[in-house]
């Protein structure tokens, strides 16, 4: 095995590790393009090495014989251990996050990454290729299912001037029952003598748009939405 095959190999790894990172980063999640890029360049390494990196005649002179005189060499627990490792990684982007556990998908990337990597670097360009494929399709069809099922929460921000505080509530309250979950408000005067609310709410799918909160605005006579983002 050449020199420069082994740079093509840690190469690709890298290039498919980054397609999934910029995934990722475009969705502004917790581990990005450098992450992934890292993760899927460190685990085709280690594959490499695990295969490439030992002299296999002193390996084999090393080894004990067996009964029948065999020699038995394992390259593959390398690749056992990049497994355990990045669960270790992986975990340490999982949190619970206002009664929800955010970065499941982040550290099944890492952990797709990771196997895309050690594809690569046994020299399994064609399945690596069809992993990564497949994963930034996932990645975007599911996200789109998600949306339209309405079983993902996006974090928004929502403000509005109220006449009073008794029509800020309510408006409040109109938020909550449409499904968004409210994180947290504030309230203060106002310059016209009103009530001027902001709001932190995790809204699902169907209503993580600005249309949809404003038609429910727009029921309450004198309130006046200034943000919805």
């Amino acid at each position: 095995m050449t020199t420069s095959t082994l740079v093509l190999r840690l190469a690709a790894a890298a290039f498919l590790g980054g397609l999934i990172g910029l995934e990722r980063e475009y969705r502004a999640k917790e581990a990005g393009l450098r992450t992934h890029f890292l993760v899927a360049l460190g685990s085709s390494l280690f594959m490499i090495v695990s295969q490439y990196g030992f002299d296999l005649a002193e390996l084999l002179s090393a080894q004990p014989a067996g009964a029948d005189g065999s020699v038995r060499v394992d390259v593959s627990r390398v690749a056992s251990q990049i497994v355990t490792g990045i669960g270790f990684l992986g975990a340490g982007m999982i949190v619970l996050q206002k009664r929800f556990v955010v970065g499941l998908t982040s550290a099944a990337g890492i952990w797709t990454t990771a196997a895309i990597g050690v594809a690569v670097g046994g020299g399994l360009y064609a399945l690596a290729a069809a992993a990564t494929a497949l994963a930034l399709a996932g990645l975007e069809l599911f996200r789109l299912v998600d949306r339209r099922v309405g079983t993902v929460k996006h974090e928004m921000r929502v403000a509005f001037v109220a006449p009073d505080e008794a029509t800020a509530e309510a408006a409040t309250r109109a938020l909550r029952d449409a499904g968004a979950v409210l994180a947290a408000f504030h309230s203060e005067p106002a310059a016209n003598g009103g009530v001027r609310r902001t709001l932190r709410i995790d809204t699902p799918g169907a209503l993580a748009r600005p249309g949809p909160i404003l038609a429910i605005l727009a029921r309450f006579p004198g309130v006046a939405p200034e943000l919805v983002e």
